[in-house]
Formats: structure tokens, C-alpha cells, sequence
């Protein structure tokens, strides 16, 4: 027997929000109950069994956080309370809609999309040095650099330091124009881009230009000590072990670093170690490290995306 339950939201903007671009997140929201889900004007129309239909309006219920004023809803806001359903969390998924790190210059609302998101959040607020491991697309960086910023600017932190290896693919840079600098820029451009989500331009460069932001490879770090400072290492896994290790041994008194890296995309030769998979077998008992582990279940990119993570990781098993 098939059972029709409607629900009312309160205006235009609840409607476009839970209906998601093109209504994508009906479509989720479908995929995910089993129930047929139908938007007509202000009101959603859910039809299927008994059981379907109690799930889907139950999963609606507990977007209420977003759709009631408006807020952007995505695909991973979907699945992350579909799983809170399932595991009975839905005290924490109401701590997690509303915990908001921080407001973008475009005033959109920065925050943890997933629990694991939220774990590697609380870790990197609580330990001097976090390891993060996962695929592209689950916001590692992105996050780190976000609290790194937000730290600046409170001046908890005198400099923010960002870096990377410019190892990519294979590729070699001395065929590039210009100096150092200008030949690894391509290969920052990713950290260049969370900055400029928080900061303006011209702001961002008067803070480079003064040294309280740095972007630079890593070849930059060697010999430092870098105090009163949040390090960024990105794309470790892209280090040797002897880079990670330096890298490492730069943290100064007051200094806060974060790691990530993804260890299935390596593109070191094939005769390399790299030096995350190395630091991650070192490390593991050392009190004061935290480690946070992402899947593509916390993939936050297009749906596209975490569809590809999950194809290779078939694969490779």
C-alpha cells in the first residue's frame, strides 16, 4: 500500500535549498529512502511505503538547520544525516549543522560537512602536530588553511607558513620560466586559493609582502626554526623520508602544524619511499599527534568525484 505524506516549508528559499541545484538533493534524498520525492511550489510531496516514506520525512527534518533559513544544502549534508539516522547521532548532527568556522567574502557559511570532518577539526584545535590522510575533494587542506587563517588573524599565530613539494606527476620544473619562486607557483596555486576565499587579494599580498604569509616550497624550510607559527605541509606524500623528517624537526616553541596528503597518489618514482607513508609508521605511538583518516565518503567536491574515489579503491582492493 502506498502512503503520501506532505510537507510544508515555510517559503520559496526553504524550498529552493532542500531541492538543491537542478533538485539533485531530491534525487538524493530518493536514492537514499527508497521514497518518491515530489516538489511543488512550498510543499514536498513523499510517496511509498510506510517505512520509506517515514525515513525520507525524517531526513528532511533533520536538514531543518539549513532549509528553514535558506542555507545551502549539498549532497554530503544529505548523507551525513542519513547516517546519523542510522546510527542514532542525531544530537551531534545538530552540533555539527551548527558549528560554523568561519564566513567566506562571498558570505558563504565554512563548516564540517561530515563527522570525520569535525573530528580532524577538534584534533587540529587540540594537538601541536596532525597528520590527515585521504582522497581529493575531502577538505584537508582546505580546512587547515581555514583555522590557520582564522588563528592569524586573531594573532594567536605571528606567521602562517603553507608548503608543499613541487613533485608533480613526474614533471620536471627547469623547463619553467623564472626563478624558483615563479616556477612553483603553479604547484601552491591550491593553498593561493583557500587564503583568498577568507582574505582579499589585496590584503592577502600585503600579508605575503610583510612575511605573516608565506607560501613556499619546501625546499625553503630547510634550516629553519619556525616559531610562534601554523606550518601547513600539503601533498606529503610527495615528500622523501628525509624532506618529512626536516619538515617535521622545523616545529618551533607557540607553532601548530597540520600534514596532509593523499598516500594513493604518489608521484614520486617508483624506487622512492614516501616519506608520509614512512612518518605515519614512525609516528603512530608518539603522544601529542593526532591522526585523522578521511574516505570517499567524506568527498565534498562534485558527487562525480566521490563516485571516482570509490571506483579506484574497488580496484586497488
Amino acid at each position: 500500500m502506498t502512503e503520501r505524506f506532505t510537507i510544508q516549508l515555510p517559503s520559496i528559499e526553504s524550498a529552493i535549498a532542500l531541492a538543491g541545484y537542478q533538485e539533485d538533493n531530491l534525487k538524493t534524498l530518493s536514492k537514499q529512502t527508497g521514497a518518491q520525492v515530489v516538489l511543488r511550489g512550498q510543499d514536498v510531496m513523499l510517496s511509498g511505503t510506510a517505512k520509506q516514506v517515514e525515513l525520507c520525512r525524517t531526513l528532511i527534518e533533520s536538514l531543518k538547520e539549513f532549509w528553514k533559513d535558506g542555507k545551502t544544502i549539498t549532497g554530503p549534508d544529505i548523507l551525513t544525516a542519513r547516517h546519523a539516522i542510522n546510527t542514532h547521532q542525531e544530537e551531534k548532527l545538530q552540533e555539527l549543522q551548527q558549528d560554523i568556522l568561519a564566513k567566506t567574502r562571498r558570505g558563504q557559511e565554512v563548516r564540517a560537512k561530515t563527522f570525520r570532518q569535525r573530528q580532524y577539526i577538534q584534533a587540529i584545535r587540540t594537538h601541536d602536530l596532525t597528520f590527515c590522510i585521504g582522497p581529493a575533494g575531502t577538505g584537508k587542506t582546505y580546512l587547515a588553511a581555514i583555522l590557520a587563517l582564522q588563528a592569524l588573524l586573531a594573532d594567536e599565530y605571528e606567521r602562517l607558513i603553507l608548503t608543499r613539494p613541487a613533485v608533480e606527476a613526474g614533471e620536471r620544473l627547469g623547463f619553467l620560466p623564472g626563478d624558483l619562486q615563479q616556477k612553483v607557483n603553479p604547484y601552491l596555486r591550491p593553498l593561493y586559493d583557500a587564503i583568498y576565499e577568507l582574505i582579499d587579494p589585496e590584503k592577502a599580498s600585503n600579508l605575503m609582502e610583510r612575511g605573516v604569509i608565506e607560501v613556499a616550497p619546501i625546499a625553503y624550510m630547510r634550516g629553519r626554526t619556525l616559531n610562534n607559527s601554523f606550518v601547513i605541509l600539503d601533498e606529503a606524500q610527495n615528500t622523501t623520508p628525509a624532506q618529512m623528517k626536516m619538515v617535521l624537526t622545523r616545529l618551533g616553541y607557540r607553532s601548530r602544524m597540520v600534514v596532509t596528503g593523499d598516500i594513493t597518489q604518489t608521484d614520486l618514482p617508483l624506487h622512492q619511499s614516501s616519506g608520509l607513508t614512512v612518518a605515519l609508521k614512525i609516528l603512530q605511538n608518539i603522544e601529542g599527534i593526532a591522526f585523522c583518516e578521511f574516505s570517499q565518503a567524506d568527498v565534498v567536491r562534485n558527487p562525480l568525484v566521490q563516485r571516482i574515489v570509490a571506483a579506484y579503491e574497488r580496484h586497488e582492493k
